[in-house]
């Protein structure tokens, strides 16, 4: 029996081949936001001094739990909210038929925000990178899950040609191996994509595994402050949160008294 993730990368190789003949590499080079607007660096974000290291996400639903709000959803307070209030960057998910996302919602948070932004999506192939830097991605998320070493290293390289900075995503102590040195950051998902039951013990396991010149970054499954004290304590630099703040009436209010908590027992 295929694994959800399976089943999305699958419909993902399906999309490309249907929008790929559409755009070229070359057409995305000249579109955009490729050359328009310098890159925003979210390792050396996650690195400043008194950076919350949180990476507040933008996403609309998910596989497991449906829809968080309306499809109608707008970006611009939520991500507004995350931007001022202290998040060291955004992550917006842009697949659209498992996560209701799309690309105007990576465009609107380029526009509205000045942190760096991270494309999350299911990225299989050079094409959408550069679709990524064109559409207002400063750092793009790959999955080792997805993806052998010797496709990481290729599109890890192609993403570095670009300006691109590359957070790379492992589940266990099997894809550390997909780490290659122009990896940016390294993300351990306590969600397992197989049956997404989620344990922040995944990351504290393999922390200590990541190289130490990778920033780490733990993912999924993070709802309260404590548990960020947790993980810096073991040597994590950065948060990556979503499905807290979405659930909630009010994303951005949530992610602020989110941040307020942090800050009053850091």
């Amino acid at each position: 029996m295929s694994s959800i993730l399976d089943d999305i990368v699958a419909n993902k190789r399906k999309e490309i081949e249907r929008y790929k003949p559409l755009s070229s590499i070359e057409r995305f080079r000249k579109e955009g936001f490729f050359w328009g607007i310098s890159n925003r660096s979210l390792k050396q974000s996650l690195l400043a001094e008194g950076s919350s290291g949180i990476i507040a996400e933008f996403k609309r639903k998910s596989p497991s739990k449906g829809w968080f709000k309306t499809k109608e959803l707008e970006v611009e307070p939520v991500v507004r909210q995350y931007n001022d209030n202290g998040a060291a960057g955004i992550s917006v998910l842009t697949d659209e038929d498992y996560f209701g996302g799309d690309l105007d919602d990576l465009i609107q948070t380029k526009v509205i925000s000045d942190i760096p932004v991270l494309r999350k999506d299911f990225i299989v192939d050079e094409w959408q990178i550069a679709e990524a830097k064109a559409f207002g991605a400063d750092a793009i998320l790959l999955i080792a899950a997805c993806l052998s070493p010797r496709e990481v290293k290729q599109l890890v390289t192609f993403a570095k040609t670009i300006g691109l900075e590359v957070l790379l995503e492992i589940h266990n102590e099997d894809e550390l191996a997909h780490i290659c040195d122009e990896v940016d950051l390294v993300g351990v998902n306590n969600r397992n994509l197989k049956n997404f039951e989620v344990d922040i013990d995944t990351s504290l396991h393999l922390i200590n595994m990541i190289p130490a010149d990778k920033p780490a970054i733990a993912e999924s499954g993070i709802s309260k402050v404590e548990t960020i004290v947790t993980l810096k304590k073991a040597g994590f630099r950065g948060f990556l949160i979503g499905e807290t703040f979405m659930k909630e009436p009010d994303p951005g209010e949530a992610f602020s008294t989110f941040i307020n908590q942090l800050s009053a027992i850091e």
